[in-house]
């Protein structure tokens, strides 16, 4: 039987270039590098439901997100891949490792914090127990690995909490999962502001970059991107955290050392740089939106999706069918 690496995506918007140069695009490399596995891609559209949301919206990025996944260079030749919510048995387990689960636990997550403190008027339930849910999707398909950035880790460690405690409890049933450890990509700041990290979900998005908007919008936030006065080309987090946010862009879209960067423009200004990695992010994104366009015009997508949920419905009915019956939730032994 072969190993399972498991990666889902919340359809909570575009995503954007830092979601490509985090994740995205190593995920055709490590399907190359990982043929003896199986891999598992999701859209977690019943994550996207935590937080009030728009329903159209959420309907129409289910499917895009789903496809640029495609068009950022995941294949099918060893991956199945799904829509979250056409596959009942995730809220099922989520359900029984609530039971499992304590209040402490979920209370300190930090994701949770963070997002309640933003909500008006009452946190959902379902917000709280987004960890519980996340487990599910882990553990449903035996998932052995699962590469997550490090605002995740928290997530992962419970699962495998979780698991082990099921395990003790019922008997040996779920694979506890480890995390990936790949080369990832450079974690991407705002270009407003390059203190918090480029987010999807801000309602603000002009330090944002997503992977559909027009060409030119991402010519003129790349140029009009917060620098300092200094214009010197020289990367240090600290001090200058905007211009260190842009080399980090170059490097990892040209392969060129921060070094090599800052001899290249050693006489060079905060103009000429920005104007060349406009360009360089404009080539990259736009061979994207070629590809999405083509994907969406082939009606391939729909087939790969279907496809998709039969094997995680053949796969996650196995499995709950198992946790039922050690669990006691059934009229026959």
């Amino acid at each position: 039987m072969k190993k399972v690496v498991l990666s889902g995506v919340k359809p909570s918007g575009i995503p954007t270039l830092g979601n490509y140069i985090g994740a995205l695009r190593n995920f055709s490399r490590l399907q190359k590098e990982m043929k003896d596995y199986h891999f598992v891609f999701f859209v977690a559209d019943l994550h996207a439901i935590t937080v009030p949301h728009d329903v159209e919206e959420l309907r129409k990025n289910i499917r895009i997100v789903a496809a640029l996944y495609l068009a950022c260079g995941v294949t099918m030749d060893n991956a199945s891949f799904f829509v979250q919510s056409e596959v009942p048995e995730h809220a099922e387990l989520c359900y029984v490792l609530q039971s499992l689960a304590y209040m402490g636990e979920l209370e300190r997550m930090t994701q949770y914090k963070d997002k309640a403190k933003k909500q008006k008027g009452g946190i959902p339930v379902a917000l709280f127990n987004y960890p519980a849910l996340m487990a599910a999707d882990i553990l449903l398909y035996d998932a052995n690995y699962v590469p997550v950035g490090e605002d995740q880790k928290q997530h992962l460690e419970l699962a495998r909490n979780l698991a082990e405690r099921f395990n003790n409890r019922y008997g040996e049933t779920f694979v506890v999962p480890d995390v990936l450890m790949t080369e990832t990509g450079a974690r991407i700041m705002d270009l407003q502001d390059p203190t918090k990290k480029m987010d999807k979900s801000e309602a603000n998005n002009r330090g944002c970059i997503f992977l559909l908007e027009p060409l030119d919008s991402i010519r003129k936030k790349i140029k009009s991107a917060v620098t300092d006065s200094e214009n010197k080309i020289h990367y240090n987090k600290a001090k200058k955290p905007g211009i260190s946010n842009l080399m980090t862009i170059y490097s990892a879209l040209t392969g060129l050392s921060y070094k090599e960067i800052e001899q290249k423009y050693a006489s060079g200004s905060y103009g000429a740089f920005k104007g060349d990695l406009a360009e360089i992010v404009v080539q990259t994104v736009g061979a994207i939106q070629e590809r999405y366009n083509e994907i969406i015009a082939s009606g391939k997508l729909d087939e790969i999706l279907d496809a998709g949920r039969e094997y995680a419905r053949e796969v996650a009915g196995k499995k709950i069918r198992e946790v039922y019956q050690k669990v006691g939730l059934t009229r026959r032994q």
